[in-house]
């Protein structure tokens, strides 16, 4: 019989896919109910480093009379005390290691590498089995160079990798220039797991209203494509294991992640649209697919279509449609 389990960056899962950090993943019964459809761990909803720092602000704000707003905290932090935040995230971790038997994942969205990464030590002693560094800020100033931006990336995991023991991956974004350096770079920082890619909030423009308004908040399957490509390219090149995220809407694009080289998969907006029976449908899509196949486990079939393994790795990096164009003009 097919075995749907996986190690991935150290953790063992009972099944490649892994419940992305979001709304689905704020709460003890959430995560519960998640366990009970088939995840194999969960990445907690991410707390920001906004958050973290806004209470090292509380002095300055008393002595100003001014807010300290962040961008990324406008929609809540009018509802709930920034000092109660962080008490209710490690509560969060603690109460769900006592209820679920799968991996927890601590989140913290960070931009910077100042000195909120003391809170990884209290994640790591709250119980998180795992910490996920969802890294990225908008680079749209053009007073900070590139180089200086991704120094300051590589710097942070290092201080959080030092900082732990238990596993310590990184949600990357897109965004770079050079994606494969970075890629290596990261891997190099002493991180378990690399995560493709970030999912970020889209702004759209309301022409009738004339204003700018939130869209694109869900996925769409054909996301899938970029992380595949990179897993594909980097799954043999670097010492990490690679999670598949952003376009995981069916049990083939499971299946594909997995043949790139990725050891899991995470999913969020399949099951905003389908529920959590999405989670029972993707395992059981897989381990049909590998029965089909003659495979026992994940491993017998992992990275086969990956860069290195592939016959043709020059499909992996082809950046011009050509015929794909010719073949639309005839039809």
């Amino acid at each position: 019989m097919a075995n749907l389990s996986i190690e991935y960056a150290g953790l063992h899962l009972s099944s490649p896919i892994v419940a992305a950090s979001s709304g689905l993943t704020e709460s003890v019964q959430n995560i519960k109910e998640l366990e009970e459809s088939g995840v194999g761990a969960v990445v907690l909803k991410s707390i920001f480093e906004e958050e973290i720092l806004m209470e090292m602000e509380q002095v300055e704000q008393q002595m100003t009379g001014k807010p300290y707003i962040f961008p990324e905290t406008m929609d809540y932090m009018d509802d709930e005390p920034h000092e109660d935040l962080i008490r209710k995230y490690l509560r969060l971790i603690s109460d769900s290691k006592q209820v679920v038997k799968i991996p927890i994942i601590a989140s913290i969205n960070c931009i910077s590498n100042q000195k909120w990464t003391y809170l990884a030590t209290e994640i790591e002693k709250a119980g998180a089995d795992a910490i996920e560094l969802n890294m990225f800020s908008l680079p749209s100033s053009m007073d900070m160079p590139a180089g200086e931006i991704e120094a300051m990336y590589l710097e942070l995991v290092e201080k959080v990798v030092k900082q732990v023991k238990i596993p310590v991956m990184v949600k990357m974004s897109h965004y770079y220039t050079a994606m494969g350096q970075m890629i290596s770079k990261f891997a190099k920082t002493g991180a378990k797991g690399l995560v493709l890619f970030n999912r970020y909030y889209l702004p759209d423009i309301d022409i009738d209203e004339e204003k700018i308004a939130g869209a694109f908040v869900l996925s769409s399957p054909s996301d899938i494509a970029i992380p595949l490509r990179w897993i594909a390219l980097m799954s043999d090149s670097v010492n990490v294991d690679f999670a598949a995220t952003s376009g995981v809407h069916n049990g083939e694009s499971v299946v594909k992640a997995l043949l790139a080289g990725a050891s899991t998969v995470q999913i969020a907006s399949v099951i905003y649209k389908n529920g959590l029976g999405a989670v029972e449908g993707l395992n059981g899509f897989v381990l049909n697919w590998m029965k089909t196949k003659g495979y026992k486990f994940i491993s017998d079939f992992k990275g086969k279509l990956s860069y290195n393994a592939d016959s043709n790795p020059a499909m992996w990096e082809r950046v011009q449609f050509m015929r794909e164009f010719r073949h639309f003009i005839k039809h």
